[in-house]
């Protein structure tokens, strides 16, 4: 069963060993969308198109604290959204994958483009479409409210949910464990 992460414990690697082990050598995170970076509801007007998705403000820091340390990150989605795709470009993230119907067969073709293993990756997904590219990743990690298959299946999960600071929690586990978010922060005061 994994173990949910606190962000206010003092020695977060005593808490929570095997997840600990595998976010210091991750290289690559990959993201769901909609229940990962957002809360999963999805607003449409009355011509059936997507109006509104809200995505968390922290999750957006915590992506790019990764990848000023080296760390690339990545979108798989089943849904095609001009919303993610903009938020996406915001956020600098370079790989983006929308409207996938095989997520396993995607991150399979990301890996080959980055050039990085399966156990250089951090996947976050919150219901069953996550789960095939969940199993080839070195760290699995659900949102709290994912699905109890997922939650089940991840070496770690957040005590917030997805659209309210998971992915920030996620990114906050990876920075410390590469001894990476004190230095952060030390800079962020300065």
């Amino acid at each position: 069963m994994p173990i949910a992460f606190n962000p206010h414990q003092t020695n977060p690697s005593v808490e929570f060993p095997q997840a600990w082990e595998r976010a210091a050598q991750v290289k690559l995170l990959v993201l769901d969308v909609d229940g990962v970076l957002t809360n999963g509801q999805v607003f449409f007007g009355q011509d059936g198109k997507e109006l509104m998705k809200a995505f968390d403000i922290q999750d957006g820091l915590g992506i790019k604290l990764l990848q000023q340390c080296g760390i690339e990150t990545a979108v798989i989605t089943g849904r095609n959204s001009k919303m993610v795709l903009a938020r996406c470009e915001e956020l600098g993230i370079k790989h983006v994958f929308m409207g996938v119907e095989n997520k396993a067969i995607a991150l399979s073709e990301l890996l080959k483009r980055t050039a990085h293993t399966a156990a250089d990756c951090a996947v976050m997904g919150d219901d069953w479409p996550d789960l095939p590219m969940m199993k080839q990743a070195g760290l699995r990690v659900s949102p709290a409210q994912g699905h109890e298959a997922v939650r089940e299946f991840a070496h770690f999960v957040t005590s917030k949910a997805g659209g309210y600071g998971a992915v920030r929690e996620l990114c906050d586990l990876i920075l410390k464990a590469q001894n990476r978010y004190e230095a952060l922060l030390t800079q962020a005061r300065n």
